[in-house]
């Protein structure tokens, strides 16, 4: 998605300048060209020659060059860039932004940028939270600004609390999700992911394989193209940033098909990923089952088919997406599947194709229609075989 887009990295001097090399090393990774402009006291804190070997480009500090006198052109870079990103955005940069001051380069070219501008926060708690900070960031936001709101945690000056620039990998993301396109904005997408716990007693339960990772994918290229996406998930060891995603997080198949219902009622599209547990113990021990002679019998019962409960109160207007992974018979084994749930299409897996399936961060599937329509396709990569699952949602939503 940043494949050859130019990105005018800004860094500020704050102690978060660190991470604004990593910023550089995974914009470049995804296919960007970046320029990078630095203030002075950014120069303390992380040297010029690292991000200029990072960014593959000189780093612009001043005007121009006493040397020769080169001039850097702030109007050039404002019509370079196709995104002007400021990570860190110090309190002192935040407030000359709001208020057009523009004594250094990345201030004027700021106020000469054609594209999208993003800023992400970094400074202690008291100065993120104090009303000149606050007012600096609700006028830049009504400017159209795009604002990386800072996580909580240890501050570098020992206090705990909100202040910490986004993670790198939040930030690329963020930067992603700028620069696509929107074609499902004004739209509200359910995604369920990951596996289910069904506990047996405090310590054991019944799960799955299931890493999460592929409807996590494919909530990001929904949200990407501007939809308002809730993913309820199952326990994953995944984490996710977006401004357009929200997660609900759960534990059993209950408490998935509780959340999902809830959240079906207002979305416009439902995607059903997760590898939910089709049964669950019977009974429930309040004290560690403990180890004895012989055999162990589990008496299982069946728990509620999420699908089908949404296929039961499917709305007109709205779309529903399964997913079928099967071992044997796939397609009789899906097409009868995307019936009996009443689904307007399901993506089948095949666990007989080579990197398909749990775990692993590529995937092959097909998409079969209620229309008996088949789009196959082939092994590509999780974020790859997203796009493709976004595409034909998008697709089916225009025509309804």
């Amino acid at each position: 998605m940043l494949r050859g887009k130019h990105i005018l990295l800004a860094v500020t001097g704050s102690i978060a300048a660190y991470k604004s090399a990593q910023i550089v090393r995974l914009l470049v990774k995804e296919g960007a060209e970046v320029k990078v402009i630095m203030t002075a006291m950014a120069k303390n804190f992380i040297t010029p020659l690292t991000m200029a070997t990072l960014s593959k480009n000189p780093i612009l500090v001043d005007f121009y060059n006493p040397e020769n006198g080169d001039w850097n052109s702030h109007v050039k870079l404002g019509i370079w860039a196709d995104l002007y990103l400021i990570a860190p955005a110090t309190a002192n940069t935040l407030s000359k932004m709001a208020f057009g001051i523009a004594d250094n380069l990345l201030l004027t070219s700021y106020l000469s940028a054609r594209c999208p501008v993003a800023v992400a926060p970094a400074m202690d708690l008291d100065m993120y939270r104090h009303p000149a900070t606050a007012a600096s960031l609700e006028m830049l936001k009504s400017r159209g600004v795009f604002v990386i709101e800072p996580a909580s945690g240890e501050l570098a000056s020992g206090l705990e609390g909100k202040g910490r620039m986004e993670e790198p990998e939040n930030i690329v993301r963020y930067a992603e999700y700028i620069l696509s396109k929107k074609t499902l904005e004004g739209k509200r997408i359910m995604v369920t992911a990951g596996p289910t716990r069904e506990p047996m007693d405090p310590v054991r339960y019944i799960s799955n394989h299931s890493s999460g990772k592929m409807g996590y994918a494919i909530a990001k290229a929904c949200a990407d193209r501007g939809a308002r996406v809730c993913i309820i998930s199952g326990p994953v060891s995944i984490g996710i940033s977006h401004p357009n995603i929200r997660v609900v997080r759960v534990s059993t198949a209950s408490e998935m098909c509780d959340a999902a219902l809830e959240e079906y009622s207002f979305s416009d599209a439902a995607i059903m990923c997760a590898a939910v547990a089709d049964y669950s113990p019977a009974v429930y021990s309040d004290m560690k089952i403990k180890r004895t002679p012989g055999p162990y019998s589990l008496e299982l019962t069946p728990n509620r088919d999420i699908a089908a409960e949404i296929g039961k109160i499917k709305r007109k207007g709205t779309f529903t997406l399964g997913f079928a992974l099967e071992t044997d018979n796939e397609i009789e084994n899906a097409v009868s599947k995307m019936k009996k749930k009443n689904l307007d299409a399901i993506v089948l897996n095949s666990l007989k194709d080579e990197g398909a399936g749990f775990s692993v961060d590529t995937n092959k599937i097909s998409i079969l229609s209620s229309d008996g329509k088949v789009m196959e396709g082939c092994l590509k990569s999780k974020a790859e075989v997203a796009e493709d699952i976004a595409d034909y949602v998008e697709s089916k939503l225009t025509c309804l």
